[in-house]
């Protein structure tokens, strides 16, 4: 039955939060000592400056104005290479999404083996829907440095996307070496068993989950463990908790109207089925789930 959770969903909300940990680096990189002329130099550091100050406040049309304008006054400077990587994010955020690839495929031609560089690609393609390229780069990533906690774990859920289990398995294993209680870990294994159908196994990641950070999100991945074994009192709970978080989410309503279905309450399915429909859930996903 397909009511499993959305990874899609769920690896992009990520991404969003680690685009934005890279901003820095370049700035970062620049301040330990980047050798270049007294006056240009200055020049050129209160450009990479005002950048982060913009970025950090979200203003991505400066943002692109100031890193253009930085990487055009030393053209030779090495630190170009990060200035491009995080440009190319800048522009992604700014809608430009073909200028962005060609951004950071520019980074990459110039510096092949910056796993910074990799990662903000891979990014972006993921937010793009570029599955495939994306996954690619994480591969080679991983290939670059294997210690990465992060890389491994978009490699692992990608890989499920992907259909392809063993590899996300051994990703899951690594990120047990790596950071055995890290959040990362606990989802990649959740993740994992639930796409596999291993429901039992699942559920204690997801419980550890949420012990730590409650959230929407891994309420409705618990309660799909539980529907798909007929424990519907805990769904139950489960999704009540995940829409005391946030009521308008739609995923919650569907798995409420299969809950019902499954009680017999189909008056009360059809109209958590409506809802579903109304806040963004695929109406035939949402009519497959009530017929069958």
């Amino acid at each position: 039955m397909e009511i499993y959770w959305n990874y899609r969903y769920i690896c992009r909300k990520i991404i969003i939060i680690r685009m934005q940990s890279h901003f820095k680096i370049a700035a970062t990189a620049l301040a330990l000592g980047c050798v270049t002329p007294q006056l240009s130099a200055q020049s050129y550091f209160d450009l990479v400056g005002d950048a982060d100050k913009a970025i950090s406040e979200g203003k991505w049309q400066s943002a692109e104005d100031l890193l253009t304008e930085a990487i055009e006054s030393q053209p030779l400077n090495p630190s170009n290479i990060l200035l491009l990587s995080n440009l190319g994010i800048v522009r992604y955020n700014l809608g430009k999404d073909s200028l962005a690839i060609a951004t950071l495929d520019e980074a990459h031609r110039r510096a092949p083996v910056s796993v910074t560089v990799l990662s903000n690609r891979a990014q972006v393609l993921t937010a793009m829907g570029r599955d495939k390229d994306a996954y690619a780069d994480y591969s080679r990533i991983i290939e670059l440095d294997s210690t990465l906690t992060e890389p491994r774990y978009m490699h692992a859920i990608m890989a499920l996307r992907q259909d392809e289990f063993d590899k996300s398995f051994e990703d899951c294993k690594a990120l047990e070496q790596l950071s055995p209680e890290a959040q990362e870990t606990q989802i990649a294994y959740a993740s994992y068993y639930s796409a596999t159908e291993q429901w039992e196994n699942a559920i204690p990641y997801y419980t550890a989950i949420l012990e730590k950070t409650p959230s929407t999100e891994m309420y409705a991945a618990r309660a799909v463990c539980y529907l798909m074994l007929q424990r519907l009192n805990e769904a139950s709970a489960d999704i009540t908790s995940g829409l005391e978080l946030n009521p308008e989410d739609g995923e919650l309503y569907l798995y409420r109207a299969y809950l019902n279905k499954m009680r017999y309450m189909n008056e009360d399915a059809r109209a958590d089925l409506t809802k579903a429909i109304r806040l963004g859930i695929d109406r035939k996903r949402a009519m497959q789930l009530i017929e069958e």
